[in-house]
């Protein structure tokens, strides 16, 4: 298969007195030494890349011309601009994550199989945040006044345009392998090669497979690491309003909840306390608010937990879809001892699927996959096979670069039908539109007698609602129905939106 060009994220800034040409070819080849981008791998190209960065093309081209002349990447006619063959330990510091290293991709620390006997029933949310059971008693099948209820609550993904010749295929090749007598706590060696590699390529994450287990999904996978890292009593931090799952889970395994607030962009760093001992966030799209937390503050919320000596649990929530914006880096790239990364294809692929992953240090990995023998939790060996074929290829990765295009049709069509009320649209599948505290219940239910489901921010909350507003979800509901939707929609918020979509 060809390879697949890499998704980084990067940023230049304009204001630094630094060349952006410099800025990036010095961003570029940090990537390649610290094992972000490795030999073979194909970079984007240069309309890609100046699109994305907004700059112009000719400061990638330069870029890319200064790289190939000092030979770290090469040209390949016809094919595009790959990572050269490089020896990374003629570059000097910073190649510790190289190819072959002890933490690079070569490596094959805990993918021994040490057994696991069977699953348990254990808190197993398909996730997202804000997933599933959350959704109400209302079925998005149930009719309203003119039809099937069109359904806007955020929470579950478009499942019905995918590749049905790769399911299929990548169904029968794990059929046509034999049942496993032992359960692997860490998961299946190939899936977890496959997803460091994928986590490198779309998130700049400098993983090897070392770094990765694979889980049941995003819930999972934070119910693994509390009751590994967590005491009875001791105080875990939660973003409010953020994820209620989270709260449930860190709560089972006995933490003392603590919420924390936020803003339009995410997380507030500054009175944070000082003696949490985890704190989940959600920094590429925040639920249910819908933030980027901004790079500066990223750097200050990794000084907090380096100084309190907390540990950050990174759900990489909805990382996958972002719209006319870069990537931001993930925090487990900017501090991998520090940072606990979740993710889970239930919100890419299907939650149906049941598979995500946790990824850490080495020593903090074995510690969880210890946890989880003694819980007796798996992953089942056939999905991971499947997700395994799906990835190795390239058609994972189709399906993604597809839906991102389905999806921001449909987030396009919500912002012009509701105009620059919309909060929160630069990511993700779902926005907010924050309305006054009084307005909220008569609008939901004005609009569930017109056919339409909406949710609100009250009940992400941990205490008494803060924020005010409604919740739009446009994952599930075909482009026609957001379309529909967000007119009756617009029509029911007042002539000011309704004029303005026009």
């Amino acid at each position: 298969m060809p390879p697949i060009p890499v998704d980084l994220p990067l940023a230049v800034d304009r204001a630094a007195p630094v060349s952006l040409t410099v800025q990036l070819g010095d961003r570029l080849r940090a990537a390649i030494r610290g094992g972000t981008l490795t030999s073979g791998e194909r970079l984007p190209s240069t309309r890609a890349l100046a699109r994305a960065l907004a700059v112009s093309r000719t400061v990638v081209t330069e870029a890319y011309q200064q790289l190939y002349a000092e030979g770290w990447i090469e040209g390949r006619h016809g094919s595009g601009t790959y990572v050269a063959d490089l020896d990374l330990s003629a570059h000097g510091p910073g190649s510790a994550h190289g190819p072959g290293s002890a933490h690079g991709p070569g490596s094959t620390r805990g993918q021994g199989s040490t057994g696991g006997r069977g699953s348990t029933g254990g808190p197993d949310p398909a996730h997202g945040s804000g997933s599933g059971t959350a959704r109400g008693a209302v079925p998005a099948s149930a009719a309203g006044p003119g039809g099937p209820l069109i359904d806007l609550r955020p929470g579950r993904p478009w499942v019905r345009d995918y590749d049905e010749a790769a399911w299929r295929r990548a169904w029968r090749r794990a059929a046509d392998l034999p049942p496993g007598d032992a359960s692997d706590p860490y998961g299946l060696p190939r899936l977890r090669e496959a997803l460091a590699a994928h986590l490198r390529r779309t998130r700049g994450v400098p993983a090897g497979p070392e770094n990765v287990m694979v889980t049941r999904g995003t819930g999972n996978g934070l119910d693994l690491l509390a009751a590994t890292v967590l005491r009875p009593g001791g105080r875990a931090g939660v973003e409010d309003p953020g994820w209620r799952r989270a709260r449930t889970i860190l709560g089972a395994r006995g933490a003392e909840i603590v919420p924390c607030p936020v803003d339009a962009d995410g997380v507030l760093v500054d009175g944070l306390p000082e003696d949490l001992g985890l704190l989940y966030t959600t920094p590429a799209h925040q639920y249910p608010l819908g933030g980027r937390l901004p790079i500066a503050r990223r750097e200050r919320l990794l000084a907090w937990a380096r100084r309190s000596g907390a540990l950050l649990v990174e759900d990489d929530y909805d990382a996958e879809f972002r719209y006319d914006v870069a990537p931001l880096p993930a925090l487990y790239g900017l501090d991998p001892e520090r940072v606990v990364l979740l993710g889970t294809l239930s919100k890419s692929l299907s939650p149906d699927i049941g598979v995500g992953w946790l990824v850490a240090s080495p020593d903090l990995l074995d510690a969880v996959a210890r946890t989880r023998e003694d819980l007796t939790d798996r992953t089942g060996g056939p999905a991971q096979q499947a997700v395994a074929v799906l990835l190795e290829r390239g058609d994972l990765d189709r399906h993604l670069r597809r839906m991102r295009l389905e999806y921001a049709r449909r987030r396009a069509a919500l912002v012009a039908a509701l105009g620059s009320r919309v909060t929160g649209d630069t990511a993700g599948l779902h926005v907010m539109v924050p309305l006054p505290e009084h307005r909220v219940g008569p609008l939901v239910e004005a609009a569930r007698g017109r056919g339409v489901l909406l949710d609100t921010t009250d009940r992400h909350h941990h205490g008494r609602p803060g924020r005010h507003g409604l919740v739009i979800g446009y994952g599930s509901a075909s482009l026609a129905q957001v379309r529909a939707g967000a007119a009756i929609l617009a029509r029911l918020l007042g002539p000011g939106l309704a004029d303005e979509a026009e």
